[in-house]
Parts: C-alpha cells; sequence; structure tokens
C-alpha cells in the first residue's frame, strides 16, 4: 500500500495534528459506494449533504451527529423483506440493502435539518464559529502609541504631557 508524507505540507501548519491521518484515511477510502450522494456548498459557512436513499421510509433512517462525526444509517424493516419473498422477479435492480454512510465534520459544523423528498435525504449543516475564535485585526503600535488605550497609567502620560 502506499502511504503519502505530508510532513512538508505540515511544517507551516500549527494545531493541525489531525490533518495528516485524516488526508491518508481520505486517501485509502474508495470513491463511490451505497448509497451515492452529492456534497455541495451554499455558501461560505453552509453545507449539504443529499442521499439517494429511494425505497427508505423516514422510520428506516438514522442520522447522529457525536464528536465531528456525522453518521447516517437505513435499514429496512424486515417486515418488507417478508413480502418479497413471496413475489418472484426477473430482474432486482432496487438496492433495498442496510447501509452506513460517515462524514468527518470540521469544528463548529452542526447539523441544522434533514428532510426526505422524493427518495433524497437533505442535510444541511451550518459552520458557527464561535466571536472569539473568529479573526481579528491586531494593531501594531509604535513607540509613543500606548499599549492599552484607556487606562490609569497612560491617562497619567497625558495629563501630565497637557500640564
Amino acid at each position: 500500500m502506499t502511504t503519502i508524507d505530508f510532513s512538508p505540507l505540515l511544517r507551516s501548519m500549527i494545531g493541525f495534528d489531525r490533518m495528516a491521518p485524516s488526508l491518508e484515511n481520505a486517501f485509502r477510502t474508495e470513491a463511490g459506494g451505497y448509497p451515492p450522494y452529492n456534497l455541495e456548498v451554499e455558501d461560505e459557512n453552509k453545507y449539504r449533504i443529499v442521499m439517494a436513499v429511494a425505497g427508505f421510509a423516514e422510520k428506516d433512517l438514522s442520522i447522529e451527529s457525536k464528536d465531528n462525526m456525522l453518521t447516517i444509517a437505513g435499514s429496512r424493516a424486515t417486515e418488507d423483506e417478508e413480502k418479497s419473498e413471496s413475489r418472484r422477479f426477473l430482474y432486482r435492480g432496487i438496492a433495498t440493502r442496510s447501509f452506513e454512510r460517515k462524514f468527518q465534520l470540521a469544528d463548529y459544523v452542526k447539523v441544522v435539518d434533514a428532510s426526505l423528498k422524493n427518495g433524497l435525504l437533505h442535510i444541511d449543516l451550518v459552520r458557527e464559529v464561535p466571536e472569539a475564535m473568529k479573526p481579528r485585526r491586531i494593531e501594531i503600535r509604535g513607540n509613543e502609541t500606548p499599549a492599552i488605550e484607556g487606562s490609569g497609567h497612560t491617562e497619567t502620560k497625558h495629563v501630565a504631557a497637557a500640564a
């Protein structure tokens, strides 16, 4: 099996300890599979997973989000399988097998809605970055600019200079 050395890429990145194993895992995972799905980007912080789950009812599907892992599972009721045994098929191309699909979510990504329409499962995701984690501008101060404006120490300097 081929392994990829991500060390040149990670030299300039700080705090991405989980990135290399995640990339290696994604490299090993085969594309495709059942059921087929689309990943859509609606804007910078909104995403949608659309999964083709024809033949599955809402009660047959489960969605769970835990520790940045989104798990979507589907299993048909055994009643449906028993009914189909009495029928004879010339060709059976509609998949009714159980499935489990997992998606690794980035930090602060949350599931906000899920709906089933016309055999498609729509899962809406939103990234809600806390205010403390959003980028902020850091001012560079010169020698004459006080470090903290409005503190008692800097006000004394301004008063002394004015007098």
